[in-house]
């Protein structure tokens, strides 16, 4: 079972792209973020075209996220982060695909900081990690996929010198998206690929993608049994290097459909005295 997480950058001036993604790399789960597009203008008959049944939750020219499922339509479960009924933002949508369950979120950026909008972000972290924990204790297997906004640590940028001020980059960040793992997430990408140098954003300004100056902010974070049957990760980049692409890459993971064996018990022979 493969799935993946992509921030498209806007749906419908990317929906070439994401077509020839999707024909190329046939992930079973997507999670798609920053739709740009309200529900009506949603591209769901070429989606379907291509094989995928979807939902998604709009927003006029901001957010916006969605979950396809090859051969499949996705049985939506929740669709807002709980906690807060005054946030209007479409950020987070929750579904039942193929066994398993798929958060799909897109964590405020934070930026400026400090400021109402990193006040933001951090109380959406919160109510976030404490849903979070909730569908980890449920015991069904379930994966956090999105665009996470947060650099967890100095490996996962080119110059965390240069980005030390921004939002992505603030401990308050970082320390929220540790106690998120410590509920018993893994961190699939960096689980496969502990040592390697992964970016999954590259910005539009000063060539920073022809130079390889990218940011890893983009997680897919899986429940235990999971975890347990994670067999590799990784990110297309081939998508990042299409005219006029979005400024993500999409990041995937798959994992065995069959349970781990389990261990048998070692016997011990004894001697009996003669």
């Amino acid at each position: 079972m493969k799935i993946a997480t992509f921030n498209v950058n806007g749906i419908r001036s990317r929906l070439p792209h994401l077509l020839e993604w999707l024909g190329k790399e046939s992930p079973d789960i997507v999670c798609l973020q920053e739709l740009k597009a309200t529900d009506k203008t949603f591209p769901v008959d070429a989606i379907n075209e291509a094989g995928y049944g979807a939902l998604w939750a709009g927003q006029t020219a901001w957010n916006g996220v969605a979950i396809l499922a090859r051969g499949a339509d996705p049985v939506e479960s929740r669709r807002g982060l709980p906690g807060d009924t005054r946030d209007v933002q479409s950020r987070y949508l929750e579904a039942a695909v193929h066994g398993v369950l798929v958060g799909c979120l897109y964590l405020p950026n934070g930026n400026p900081q400090p400021g109402p909008k990193f006040d933001y972000k951090l109380a959406w972290f919160e109510r976030f990690i404490r849903h979070a924990d909730g569908l980890l204790a449920t015991g069904h297997p379930v994966v956090l996929a999105g665009d996470y906004n947060v650099v967890p640590t100095d490996a996962d940028i080119y110059d965390p010198t240069h980005w030390r001020r921004d939002a992505l980059m603030q401990p308050e960040s970082r320390e929220a998206f540790h106690r998120l793992l410590e509920q018993g997430w893994t961190d699939a990408v960096r689980h496969t690929h502990p040592d390697e140098t992964i970016y999954t954003f590259w910005d539009y300004f000063r060539q920073h993608w022809p130079r390889d100056r990218g940011l890893r902010i983009d997680h897919l974070l899986l429940s235990p049994d999971l975890a347990a049957r994670l067999m590799g990760s990784g990110v297309d980049r081939w998508v990042r290097d299409l005219p006029k692409a979005s400024d993500h890459a999409p990041v995937w993971a798959e994992w065995s459909t069959r349970a781990p064996r389990k261990r048998a018990a070692r016997k011990t022979a004894t001697k009996r005295n003669t």
